[in-house]
């Protein structure tokens, strides 16, 4: 199906480069094209000297290339306070360095030694109870806390001085899963938020416009009054969206930290560190800060559907110009002893998304602590698993397809916009909340909607912050529940569609401005112009919603919906069960773009064939085309197909093809047994 709705593609200009400091552009010894990286992550304080010395033997054996040391370690490298040991940890190195092995040395930030906590009270976490807590638990830490910030720069710059020239380290990782970890109600915590207000407001009159402090009788008379809100609840969403920004700016400010010091004593080693931007506990903005704070966009890999799996690494890649680094790669886990074929499975996946490096988590299976009977390529007495001899396998094809475009390097043609502001907003604390009667539904959720046509297309799709990023390259840009309109986005928007740009934006989008409280201009807040439509009314319908679109009747799965009121905006589509019969699609010209605007809920019934009747117009090229299962991408000239399901699949093809990675020849079809990939030539 094909829609003609004089659609123009966006204006090609060169994207904005990420921070220069980051940029990998001028250090062509940095990993790059060719590179690709297939190791473990390795805790040599879990293993004596003999021990290690029989790891290395086996990682050498299975063609591993690249480990991921030093993290969760801070107490084996200062094991009280001012008396720093690395010399074990320089065997260590040494030892890699001899079996041809690269080494990411993990600035271990987190988790903070007992003595610290012991003698800096500070850096441990109050409750919102007031409660003070012990480090019964890993990421237990007031990484806010001075003496904290002081000891861990100092812990950071001892090892990049020592390791910045060692001939062994490839790249420098900071503070292992940062942005897990828990938020702390002390005074001093309090202080320091009131002392973020005061920078971010300036005054108090500012303050309460911003917290709607009219409500409930909350005015705030002056900045001793100010309380920090709660984490787990109750409060208002304003006062939430803003604890939730604080302490993603003190994340932040943590790397930057680290940051600031590789400028000085490590500047020719790039960063790939293992973050956790989502973890439900605190988190931060990272899309918002990757060009800030890493070289190349990287995370634990520890995949559940495919599709989910490949919107996460796009995330993770952002607008990185650089490839993605699984620094914690699935191998076993926790109970979990593994499934043959699965992580090599997940590894070609990987290549498919970006991925330039696949170290396992972990070495060797865990006997103690929390994350006993955590299952790694080594069983517990030291033998080898079979998970090792799968990881050598595709470490070895990878050795040749590194000479054929892997890791991958190419600007995706479309960008899926994802806000943090809004992820927090639309996820308030339990508590009287009116909020969540309106949004329904998960925001990572419906942002996937707008991904999934691209993802069943085999397409590449940007996950990134438009607020951010530049958008100028892209052919189309997709809006999924845009609750939070930000000025930063707003602007995006307007320049990227006035310049040629189409966008494609749904219900549920600019409903709130930056303080988290709903506009009180028309909706869609500072964009009406833009989409040419206003929308106000919004109701719920008891059968699912039905739309036609190009002559084809659509059936939702949401039954949220938006009474759209255009001015100089032109239907595209309507609604056939609805009591207004109003329309559910308009698209509207605004300079020399187009703005469509999708009256309902994000959904994929809708979404996909919106998108897909783009593609022709827009000069969208469709990836090759597979059975469900299979995902497939073009790589200079070759076709690589994986088979993410444990059952057979058949994929046409044109002609006669010969497999690189199996070394068979094909003819009019491609078969893959369960979990199995191919490239074709």
């Amino acid at each position: 199906m094909a829609l003609t709705i004089g659609l123009s593609a966006a204006a090609i200009a060169p994207m904005t480069a990420p921070a220069a400091a980051q940029s990998a552009q001028g250090h062509p010894d940095w990993p790059g094209k060719g590179d690709l990286f297939v190791g473990a992550c390795y805790q040599p304080i879990d293993r004596s000297p003999e021990q290690i010395r029989q790891d290395i033997a086996i990682m050498k054996g299975a063609g591993f290339n690249l480990v991921r040391m030093g993290d969760l370690s801070w107490d084996s490298f200062e094991p009280e306070e001012g008396r720093f040991t690395f010399e074990w940890f320089d065997d260590v190195i040494a030892q890699m360095h001899k079996a041809g092995i690269r080494v990411v040395v993990d600035i271990p930030g987190q988790p903070a030694p007992i003595w610290m906590h012991k003698s800096y009270p500070g850096v441990n976490l109050v409750n919102q109870d007031g409660a003070t807590l012990n480090a019964a638990t890993r990421y237990w830490d007031n990484i806010s806390d001075p003496d904290y910030r002081r000891l861990a720069k100092r812990l950071g710059e001892k090892m990049m001085q020592r390791y910045a020239n060692n001939p062994a380290v490839i790249a420098l990782g900071y503070d292992n899963e940062i942005g897990n970890g828990q938020m702390s109600y002390s005074e001093a915590d309090r202080l320091r938020f009131v002392g973020w207000l005061k920078t971010k407001y300036g005054t108090i009159d500012a303050l309460n416009k911003a917290w709607a402090t009219q409500r409930w009788s909350r005015r705030i008379n002056n900045w001793d009054q100010v309380d920090l809100p709660y984490g787990n609840g109750p409060g208002p969403n304003e006062r939430y969206l803003d604890l939730k920004r604080y302490w993603s700016e003190d994340t932040i400010g943590a790397l930057k930290d680290l940051e600031s010091i590789r400028k000085r004593f490590a500047p020719n080693l790039p960063v790939a560190s293992n973050f956790w931007p989502t973890a439900w506990t605190k988190g931060f903005d990272y899309l918002r800060s990757w060009d800030e704070v890493s070289t190349y966009g990287a995370q634990g890999f520890y995949p559940g559907d495919p599709m989910g799996a490949g919107f996460e690494v796009m995330m993770n890649k952002a607008s990185h110009p650089t490839p993605v680094w699984f620094n914690e790669f699935t191998a076993g886990g926790g109970g979990y002893y593994g499934t043959p074929g699965r992580s090599r499975m997940w590894a070609y996946f990987g290549l498919l998304y970006y991925a330039q490096t696949f170290l396992a988590w972990t070495f060797n299976s865990h006997i103690g602590g929390e994350e006993q009977g955590l299952f790694g390529l080594v069983d517990h007495d030291g033998r080898p698993s079979w998970k090792v001899n799968e990881f050598g396998q595709f470490a070895k094809e990878f050795s040749k397809l590194k000479t054929m475009g892997f890791p991958r390097y190419r600007t995706p043609q479309v960008a899926i916009h994802y806000s943090f502001d809004t992820m927090w907003l639309t996820s308030p604390p339990p508590g009287p909340n009116t909020m969540q009667e309106y949004f329904k539904g998960k925001y990572g959720e419906q942002v996937k909607a707008g991904f999934e046509p691209l993802y069943r297309d085999n397409i590449d799709a940007a996950v990134i912050d438009i607020g951010h990023d530049a958008i100028d390259t892209y052919k189309l840009v997709v809006l999924s529940s845009a609750y939070v309109m930000d000025k930063q986005t707003t602007d995006a928007i307007r320049k990227y569609v006035a310049g040629g740009g189409t966008v494609i934006m749904t219900g549920y989008s600019a409903k709130v401005d930056e303080t988290g409280k709903w506009f009180e201009t028309p909706l869609p807040g500072g964009l009406t112009d833009v989409f040419g439509v206003r929308t106000n009314a919004f109701y719920r319908s008891k059968v699912p919603l039905t739309v036609s679109l190009g002559g084809d009747a659509l059936t939702g799965t949401d039954d949220y919906y938006e009474v759209l009121e255009p001015s100089s905006a032109k239907m595209l589509a309507s609604f056939t069960n609805t009591a207004e019969r109003s329309p559910a699609i308009t698209v509207n010209r605004f300079g020399k773009g187009r703005a469509i605007y999708l009256a309902t809920a994000p959904q994929s019934a809708f979404l996909g064939p919106l998108i897909r009747s783009l593609y022709g117009e827009l000069g969208i090229d469709r990836g090759p085309v597979t059975p469900e299962g299979v995902v497939a991408r073009n790589v200079e000239g070759r076709t690589l197909y994986v088979n993410t399901t444990d059952t057979a699949k058949s994929v046409p093809i044109e002609g006669s093809k010969t497999g690189v990675i199996g070394n068979r020849r094909y003819t009019g079809q491609l078969d893959l047994k369960p979990y199995d990939a191919e490239l074709l030539q």
